[in-house]
């Protein structure tokens, strides 16, 4: 199917200049049972607006193959009645009966609620959240991110305990599905036989992820900004190249990228601006807010360079993880924020990582180690004092890294111009084995000056900025592999304005000892490369 249809502005948009409150209008049509099983979510949150989303996806049976009127409604109150504003967008076919509605006139910094109806029936509400006023000096800041959510490694219990959190947003930062054939030793399987290829295949795999009630309650919690990378396509691609070019020719390839994107628009809160064309999609984008943050979102997938195969080649000045066009928005981006820090929400470790102790050296090349030429001219740009306390906040690892960050990570001298923050996965990797990570990392850790902590154990982790401060406390919980667990905090990391890096680092003592799993064990198959060579 191709992307370069002509589609009506009002099929993704009507409705997003809210009228008065009244009664809503539409009736009749009626659809299968269960027509929002999917849930709702929010997204992008904007001083005056935010995308309200969902899928018409009957639990056990399929749409209707014609255009479906749908209603939404939004208020400062979850009973409808306070400023309360609604209308009509029209759920089409060709996008699997996707809404986007971008509504807009909303107050800043506001929390309001949203649901929607179709075919007679209604949808769970959801809460979200606008950004303050572009002027604004907000006080304080809390926020989420988070990565990494293998359907079939475990349970989302990590979003039992992230949705009780008092939150702005959450930052998902790639690897929202996996790409991955089923697992017949797995805690739950991916529907399916194979891995997805075509659009009604990728579908599927975003629709089974998108049933599980602990995701869908923490995205009908607060407003989600998402960006991929790998898994949402197939693992390690770069640009137009598979991770197995010898097995998908460039045009299946190419074929794959179109359905997987089209795919992924369907199934998250962005707006049109994201709306894929071709080959294309643009998810870099920048939010505000107030003069407190700015998040930079930025794509290492679409425009990278091929991954080199040593580390000489890694240091050709040509290879790019951004392209031209997006690092010249970042550097002008971080260089004119106005805003007191500046957060870039991430996919791929930038800080240097050995994976070997001793003298020799191995590194994972698909991370920021295979792009070094670009890496240290972006973080020389960190440390010419025209960007303002600048962190780096990734995903991937399926481990927590957290790093100072300097131009050049094998000089001890060389300046700390910025911190970078590498969460753990939510499910991916499994239930972790504690004691066999730190056996194999802590030696390599005490050759790495620039490293101030690492784990392996599973959560999420929850950001408190401050015009003075950011505070990153990592929320780990006990297992994946029961379907509820226990959370705590097992560590913060603090940096302080005008100070780059990381200042200060405080471990729980109960998180020093790795806790021994009782209870069933399954089959994982983890992408990540998680212990060194020997």
């Amino acid at each position: 199917m191709s992307l370069n249809m002509p589609i009506s502005r009002r099929l993704f948009v009507s409705g997003a200049a809210a009228v008065a409150a009244g009664p809503l209008l539409v009736r009749g049509n009626s659809l299968p049972a269960g027509a929002f099983s999917l849930g709702v979510a929010s997204g992008d949150p904007l001083p005056d607006g935010v995308v309200l989303w969902t899928r018409l996806a009957p639990a056990g049976g399929s749409m209707p193959d014609r255009p479906v009127p749908v209603e939404w409604e939004i208020a400062e109150d979850e009973h409808f009645r306070r400023n309360r504003r609604h209308g009509v967008v029209t759920a089409v076919p060709a996008f699997a009966h996707s809404v986007h509605v971008d509504v807009r006139g909303l107050r800043p910094d506001a929390v309001y609620h949203y649901r929607f109806r179709a075919g007679g029936q209604q949808s769970p509400v959801g809460r979200t959240r606008t950004a303050p006023a572009e002027r604004a000096r907000p006080g304080h800041l809390r926020f989420a991110f988070a990565s990494c959510q293998d359907y079939q490694a475990g349970f989302y219990t990590a979003y039992q305990h992230l949705t009780r959190e008092d939150l702005a947003f959450v930052a998902f930062l790639g690897d929202y599905i996996y790409e991955s054939a089923a697992n017949p030793g797995a805690a739950r399987q991916h529907e399916g036989t194979g891995e997805p290829y075509s659009l009604a295949e990728y579908r599927n795999r975003h629709a089974r992820y998108k049933t599980d009630p602990d995701l869908q309650a923490a995205h009908a919690a607060f407003p989600w900004v998402v960006t991929f990378d790998d898994h949402e396509i197939d693992n390690n691609w770069a640009d137009e190249i598979p991770q197995d070019p010898d097995l998908q020719t460039p045009e299946a390839f190419r074929a794959r990228r179109v359905a997987a994107f089209q795919a992924y628009y369907e199934h998250m809160p962005l707006r049109r601006s994201s709306l894929p064309r071709g080959l294309d999609m643009q998810v870099y984008r920048r939010l505000r807010f107030g003069s407190l943050a700015g998040l930079h979102v930025v794509d290492t997938r679409q425009y990278r360079s091929d991954q080199p195969a040593t580390l000489a080649a890694a240091q050709d000045p040509a290879l790019t993880m951004t392209g031209p066009e997006q690092e010249r928005w970042l550097v002008r981006g971080l260089e004119t924020s106005e805003t007191r820090w500046n957060l870039l929400a991430n996919q791929v470790m930038w800080a240097q990582n050995d994976r070997q102790a001793g003298p020799a050296q191995s590194f994972d090349f698909d991370n920021w180690d295979g792009y070094r030429a670009q890496r240290r001219r972006l973080l020389e740009r960190f440390g010419s004092g025209r960007v303002a306390n600048p962190v780096v906040l990734t995903g991937d690892r399926h481990c927590t890294w957290v790093a100072d960050l300097r131009p050049d990570f094998d000089d001890p001298s060389a300046p700390v111009v910025g911190a970078e923050i590498t969460g753990t996965s939510i499910t991916s990797g499994g239930n972790p084995d504690v004691a066999a990570f730190h056996a194999a990392y802590d030696p390599i850790m005490a050759e790495s000056p620039h490293w101030r902590y690492i784990d392996n154990q599973r959560g999420y982790v929850v950001c408190d900025v401050t015009r003075s401060a950011m505070t990153s406390s990592l929320r780990i919980v006990d297992t994946v592999w029961a379907q509820s667990a226990s959370v705590r905090t097992a560590a913060k990391f603090v940096v302080e304005a005008g100070r780059p890096g990381i200042a200060e680092v405080t471990q729980e003592p109960a998180t020093l000892a790795a806790r021994r799993w009782e209870g069933p064990r399954f089959e994982v198959h983890d992408d990540e490369n998680a212990f060194p060579l020997r």
